[in-house]
């Protein structure tokens, strides 16, 4: 695979690896621009990312693009700290060996500089940490699983942040090493649109485990597909999970956010509805969301449109002292003329009590959260709400994912390593607002 994306000579065997794994006809003879590495796990992915930037930043001769002084950077990108060190560790191995002896300058955490007027650096997947670089390569390690709460999809931004500075440079690549996870995405893209095609400059490669690392005994990813198909499916053999969509498109949340707006006053004569997610302290957010119902009156005064309005979003990051923040909340929905805060079922007694003494009367939720946010689907597919203008906000409900487990039973989470504590209290509002106007009418007969 290595010769292929350098584009050098293979045998006859290492060319029917090559066309195997990549669907391809043609015979590269040069280097490729950009690469999708769609491997399986324990495929030796972050050990190859480090090899890639060691020989980029050795074996290229790039003083000739670069002025006296300046750095050429090659740029190891990691889904988080951890990661971007395991890569950094194979680096620093690298370097160690004998045949490079003397060639490194100054070597720190997650930097190396090297003699040559080359660095190798690696980041955490943000693309604010990569403006003002002159950069030589791009190594993107396991993209699929890049995430932040601010953005629905950042190895998106990431890669269109690098591609102009790469563009520039002679000899620069792209290269996205990863096991593959939804199907959305530039890496699911690239294999939806290129596998298998003969595209001079974009080369995408999809192999399983097995075929990568073939020390991996069989029985572990037999007991993998054993115990949970879907995921194994796509962590050992390297396919895309069927099981996984978006909850909701990007267009329909951008489309339901009123631009500007922050915070809304209480208005006389209404009836407010406020969600909690309580939070002990540490890992998560304490959040509150407040919202009312009212009516837009069109041209036929029958056909009354009814929008749920989210008034107050409010949110307390860790670490901080639960009680204080029970306080806090209570204050805010003393303003709103509130008596009762509805939340999580399992927040334990404390919450309850802790609500009590500030007379508000906490009401455990009738539904799951998996069942809130389907609740609060229709009435953002009905352009029924308005949102406050609020990043986290935007970037947790554009991060959700919806699951189809076995029976039919649908389930919406965040990702993995992400939170969903502004997004889960604004969808109780507004699922507890809309529900005044979805109870059947009562007749009472005298």
């Amino acid at each position: 695979m290595l010769k292929a994306i350098f584009g050098l000579s293979m045998d006859k065997k290492e060319t029917g690896i090559y066309k195997e794994y990549t669907g391809r006809t043609d015979i590269p003879k040069e280097q490729f621009k950009e690469i999708f590495a769609i491997i399986g796990r324990r495929g030796g992915k972050s050990f190859i990312s480090a090899i890639v930037a060691a020989y980029l930043a050795v074996f290229h001769d790039w003083k000739q693009y670069l002025v006296p002084g300046e750095l050429g950077w090659i740029m190891c990108i990691a889904s988080d700290r951890r990661q971007a060190q395991v890569v950094m560790g194979y680096i620093k191995a690298i370097f160690r060996l004998k045949s490079f002896a003397g060639m490194v300058e100054v070597a720190v955490k997650e930097e190396i500089r090297l003699k040559n007027q080359v660095a190798i650096s690696v980041k955490t997947s943000d693309f604010r940490t990569l403006r003002g670089f002159s950069i030589l390569a791009a190594i993107c390690d396991e993209v699929a699983f890049w995430r932040d709460e601010n953005s629905c999809n950042p190895a998106k931004e990431i890669l269109t942040a690098l591609r102009p500075g790469l563009a520039t440079m002679p000899g620069s690549m792209l290269i996205n090493i990863s096991s593959p996870y939804s199907k959305s995405g530039p890496l699911y893209e690239s294999f939806r649109d290129l596998y298998g095609t003969d595209d001079p400059d974009v080369l995408v490669i999809k192999a399983p485990s097995k075929a990568m690392n073939p020390t991996l005994p069989d029985r572990v990813i037999d007991k993998a597909l054993k115990d949970d198909y879907a995921a194994a499916k796509a962590e050992w053999l390297a396919e895309f999970r069927d099981d996984l969509e978006a909850y909701l498109s990007p267009e329909i949340i951008d489309a339901s956010i009123v631009p500007g707006r922050y915070a809304l006053p209480r208005l006389d004569e209404t009836e407010y509805f406020a969600f909690t997610d309580p939070s002990g302290g540490r890992g998560d957010s304490f959040t509150l969301a407040i919202c009312h119902q009212e009516y837009r009156n069109k041209e036929d005064e029958e056909d009354e449109e009814i929008k749920i309005v989210l008034d107050r979003l409010e949110e307390m990051r860790p670490p901080f002292n639960p009680r204080e923040c029970v306080s806090a909340i209570a204050q805010i929905l003393r303003k709103y003329n509130i008596e009762e805060v509805t939340g999580d079922a399992y927040a334990g007694e404390w919450v309850t009590r802790s609500f009590e003494d500030e007379d508000i009367y906490y009401r455990n939720s009738d539904l799951s959260k998996s069942e809130i946010y389907i609740e609060f689907l229709p009435l953002l597919m009905q352009r029924s709400v308005e949102l406050l203008d609020n990043a986290r906000l935007a970037g947790q409900l554009k991060s959700l994912e919806r699951r189809t487990r076995s029976g039919g039973r649908d389930i919406v989470d965040h990702p993995r390593g992400l939170h969903d504590d502004c997004a889960n209290v604004c969808a109780g509002a507004c699922v507890l607002a809309g529900e005044i106007y979805q109870r059947p009418e009562i007749i009472v007969l005298g």
